[in-house]
């Protein structure tokens, strides 16, 4: 999806699920089942009456429990079924999952270390960030091609699933795809359709988007 069709205006909305325990143990979940916390439920409640006021027209989510039930709560406001793809999950880790960032890096530091340096790593044995863009962005680009005109569409999904996403869908090469930050629990992402393809309007908000003044805009 590149954009070509100028004019229409699209909009896809990158919304990171709620707050796990394991997001609080910093410990690796990658495909791993873990569901939201208590808090994690109120931070979905919080976001998604933010982003029902950008009135969006599709919701497309990850069928891992934490991003469903992040999904299920803006589903609840806007009344917009949610469909679910497991194209969206985060990425797969193998050895690593169930791990946390200090069990990583005492077992596999010099992966560790090689993927921080933009290195293409299967960590833990487990997919390459190429791969996870290779199955969650055409989901993404699939959903935004049947969004009318200046339509929205919101993604639910996970950190690093989102950040491989955001750099396929510009056109970053993968090892640029670092700069992009990480997403704090249920803040989100924006791109906008220009004519020369998406932009990225906001990263990590937890705001409304704002109108650009100035001599960027």
């Amino acid at each position: 999806m590149n954009g070509s069709q100028g004019g229409r205006s699209r909009r896809i909305v990158l919304w990171r699920h709620g707050q796990t325990a394991w997001n609080l143990e910093r410990r690796f979940q990658g495909t791993m089942d873990i569901g939201l916390t208590e808090a994690g439920v109120a931070q979905a409640r919080r976001s998604a009456r933010l982003l029902a006021a950008l009135k969006p027209d599709v919701i497309v989510a990850s069928d891992l429990s934490r991003a469903k039930a992040t999904a299920a709560e803006l589903s609840a406001v806007t009344g917009l079924e949610v469909s679910h793809d497991s194209g969206l999950r985060e990425s797969y880790a193998g050895q690593w999952q169930g791990l946390t960032h200090e069990e990583i890096t005492a077992q596999f530091g010099e992966q560790y270390a090689a993927w921080k340096r933009g290195e293409p790593v299967r960590r833990g044995g487990g997919e390459l960030e190429t791969e996870v863009a290779d199955r969650a962005a055409p989901v993404v680009s699939a959903a935004a091609d049947k969004l009318p005109d200046g339509g929205t569409l919101v993604v639910v999904s996970h950190g690093g699933t989102i950040r491989t996403t955001i750099g396929r869908l510009l056109g970053l090469e993968a090892r640029a795809w670092e700069a992009l930050g990480g997403l704090s629990n249920c803040c989100w992402s924006v791109l906008g359709e220009g004519v020369r393809g998406w932009r990225l309007l906001e990263h990590n908000a937890g705001s409304l988007p704002e109108p650009v003044l100035g001599d960027d805009d």
